[in-house]
């Protein structure tokens, strides 16, 4: 379609402002099928339809369901989080339990049952101290006990495998010896000297300095059952999750009502606005209507009436010889009756009457006569089951878009021969609904067509083809013409 001097189409306008990107495959995604455009020179104008940043309003199925799933992953994740914090608080209460518990059998226990012979092996220091160690010390959930020389060396241990063996203290032992003080902790069983203790888990380890009748200094060290702080933790857990579980309960049981009558609120809205929608398109439906009637009752037929007029007067000047004056009143005759003409087709634009009454095809042969009577032959088929398969709105997308080719056609093209199609075709889903325009003009390049400013041209059929979920495209090569293609969903409902 090439354009008159200092002119360009609204349709190649709009070919020309989506040219500049090159051609592109059909994206997998969107509302609208895809045909078969698998051949080379298509430029897209519409792909789908155009993103939308309004989302759906939830339903109460969905309301309830996600209320459902809060009820049930919040108190997951509190449990968890108070077991977690439940065990930290455990052991520690028990570290120091343990701290406590150890010096009192060391001062009050232990201690006073030293004597000097037991940094020797003396048997009867040693047997002193062991049998107060059973008897007394073991009977308070210990499960070891030993007794260190600040050089490393285990004097005393109620395991025997252990007794005269030497291990290098570690440096909180050397602090606890060096600054007399009780250390508690979590017991590190890698160590070499815990050989004997590692077949039970996780062990408390409480350790402090005790002396012999002339001052010696020795270490003390036990290791308690960790199983007292597993059964503290789960007293706490099972405290803190009832109570946060409940609450959570409670809370969710509250908010239930309100989110309910929300919910509601929020669908009475939706309905009322989709109601107003309604009548607004009802009422601007009307109002072209009224504005086409009162076009076509009033400055139509006065035109038309002067245009008759103006012939009329034309020839009798022509009679009388007066030939300027009547080659005027003819120009002017003919001016009015574009005029006239012009505005029968606005009237079409206000309000198709051919589409709302005869339909879609009826509508498509129409808009082929005026090429027929430029002696340029017309070929239309229209598939009827493609018709039934489209809505009010795509049948009126299909409408505007085959007007806008058939229009550049007559404009630019200088073709001899259009065919317009209109049928269902194969997608890669479903059967999408096809509008192919194909002429054998003179055809144009579309990366090479600049953009003019001031025309719309098909870029408003390309933004309605989007809002309909529809795809636009364009092929075309100088003197190779022009080929359109309108694909949109065949789901016979206004999306």
């Amino acid at each position: 379609m090439r354009p008159a001097p200092g002119e360009q189409s609204a349709a190649e306008s709009a070919e020309s402002a989506e040219s500049a990107r090159p051609t592109t495959p059909p994206r997998s995604g969107g509302a609208a099928a895809r045909p078969d455009t698998t051949g080379p020179g298509w430029t897209t104008l519409a792909d789908g339809p155009a993103p939308t940043r309004e989302g759906r309003l939830p339903t109460r199925r969905r309301m309830l369901l996600q209320l459902g799933a809060t009820a049930i992953v919040v108190p997951v994740v509190v449990v968890l989080g108070a077991s977690w914090a439940a065990s930290r608080l455990a052991e520690r209460e028990a570290v120091n339990d343990a701290a406590h518990t150890t010096n009192l059998l060391a001062l009050t226990v232990v201690q006073p049952t030293l004597q000097d012979g037991l940094l020797v092996g003396d048997a009867t220091a040693v047997a002193a101290v062991d049998r107060v160690v059973r008897e007394r010390v073991l009977p308070a959930g210990i499960v070891r006990v030993k007794l260190w020389r600040p050089d490393g060396t285990i004097v005393y241990a109620d395991d025997a495998r252990l007794v005269g063996q030497r291990f290098t203290l570690a440096e909180d032992q050397r602090e606890a010896l060096s600054s007399p003080q009780t250390r508690a902790e979590v017991s590190d069983l890698a160590r070499s000297e815990n050989e004997f203790e590692r077949y039970g888990g996780k062990l408390l380890e409480v350790y402090r300095p005790v002396w012999t009748p002339s001052g010696s200094q020795l270490l003390f060290e036990v290791y308690g059952d960790y199983a007292p702080v597993q059964n503290r933790a789960f007293d706490l857990w099972r405290g803190l999750a009832g109570v946060l579980t409940t609450s959570l309960l409670l809370l969710l049981a509250l908010l239930a009502p309100v989110l309910w009558r929300l919910l509601e609120r929020l669908e009475s809205a939706r309905a009322q606005r989709e109601d107003l929608l309604r009548r607004a398109v009802d009422a601007s439906d009307r109002e072209r209507r009224r504005i086409a009637a009162d076009l076509h009752d009033g400055p139509v037929q006065d035109l038309v009436a002067s245009s008759l007029a103006v012939s009329g007067a034309a020839a009798r000047v022509g009679a009388e010889g007066r030939r300027d004056l009547e080659g005027t009143m003819t120009e002017a005759a003919t001016t009015v009756r574009g005029s006239v003409a012009s505005l029968r087709t606005l009237l079409v634009d206000l309000y198709p009457d051919r589409l709302a009454d005869a339909g879609l095809a009826a509508a498509l042969s129409d808009l082929a006569r005026p090429l027929t009577a430029r002696g340029i032959a017309v070929d239309v088929e229209v598939d009827h089951a493609a018709t039934e398969a489209l809505g009010p709105a795509a049948q009126q997308a299909v409408h505007r878009v085959a007007r806008e080719c058939l229009r550049n056609v007559v404009r630019h093209a200088e073709a001899s021969h259009v065919r317009l199609r209109l049928g269902l075709e194969d997608g890669d889903r479903v059967r999408p609904v096809v509008l192919r325009v194909e002429d054998d003009g003179n055809g144009f390049d579309p990366a090479l067509q600049p953009p003019a400013a001031g025309h719309l041209g098909l870029r408003v059929v390309a933004d309605l083809a989007s809002d309909l979920g529809a795809v636009l495209r364009v092929r075309s090569a100088p003197g190779h013409g022009t080929e359109w293609l309108l694909a949109l969903p065949a789901t016979g409902e206004q999306p």
